[in-house]
């Protein structure tokens, strides 16, 4: 009998092998079965019915993106929002400012103060050769009215001339008066003043010499605003007490040109502190 020794390598025909045999062969038809396989580390390899992830495309730029960024939506700061408020509110009175104005000129213009006064002051306008013009004749006539209702004792014409006038406005606002009955002590022209407020000046310093306070001025509708605002400015208490009659009140277009025009010149003197070099003359 032959002895084998126990050093000896087990052959292929050895008891072992023939286990591991069987169990990769009962592997391999289990395999078959169910459509799978196994991988040599013991996990099962995936079959077909396993489901697959899905496919991701490449993107089309060629290069890989991130998704977007989502930043949370805040409102604007306290501080900006206030910002806007007040551009908003400075945008809308700078819008309104010439509105308002010119309503208040409309209003000045329909309204008739006649306190009893020192003086009723006539401010000038066109003469041609010592004969008023339709405008200043109109205020004239107002200041006669006034005159005989015993708002002053005292009516001054004021103006100034153009270069080769031989008269003044105040000059020839005074000889009209006198010729209609008004006694030639009750009259003071004052041939001084090349706009509004040059005239303005010329009568408070007669006022100053007389020691009077108080004056009734008397002129176009839409001129009494400013004429009142510079008075007052020169320290009289001044009232107005508009024309109803003449050029400068019957058309309306004239009217509106008058109260567009006078709205531009009052801001003029309350920007600049001087009168307008417009003609205050009815446009042709």
């Amino acid at each position: 009998m032959r002895h084998t020794d126990d050093s000896e390598a087990i052959g292929p025909e050895t008891p072992v092998d023939g286990a591991e045999s069987t169990l990769r062969f009962a592997r391999a038809g289990a395999e078959e079965r169910s459509g799978g396989g196994v991988l040599e580390d013991g996990e099962a390899a995936p079959t077909d019915s396993d489901p697959q992830p899905p496919e991701t495309l490449p993107p089309s730029g060629g290069g890989e993106t991130e998704p977007p960024e989502r930043r949370p939506v805040t409102a604007p700061p306290r501080r900006k929002r206030w910002g806007r408020r007040i551009v908003a509110v400075v945008f809308l009175g700078v819008m309104l400012i010439p509105v308002l104005t010119w309503g208040w000129v409309w209003y000045t213009a329909r309204q008739d103060a006649r306190p009893v006064s020192d003086a009723i002051v006539v401010l000038g306008a066109s003469q041609y050769n010592g004969d008023p013009s339709p405008v200043f004749e109109a205020r004239l006539q107002h200041a006669a009215d006034l005159y005989r209702d015993g708002v002053a004792d005292t009516v001054i014409t004021v103006g100034g001339n153009q270069p080769g006038d031989n008269y003044t406005e105040g000059g020839s606002g005074r000889k009209w008066l006198r010729e209609r009955g008004i006694p030639a002590e009750d009259l003071i022209g004052i041939g001084e003043g090349s706009n509004t407020l040059r005239s303005i000046d010329a009568v408070s310093q007669v006022f100053s010499e007389q020691g009077w306070t108080s004056a009734v001025l008397v002129t176009d509708p839409w001129h009494s605003l400013r004429t009142r605002t510079m008075a007052r400015d020169a320290g009289i208490e001044a009232a107005a007490s508009p024309v109803r009659s003449g050029p400068a009140v019957e058309e309306r277009e004239t009217q509106l040109w008058y109260i567009t025009r006078e709205t531009a010149s009052i801001w003029y003197y309350w920007l600049f502190g001087d009168s307008s070099d417009v003609d205050v003359s009815m446009p042709t």
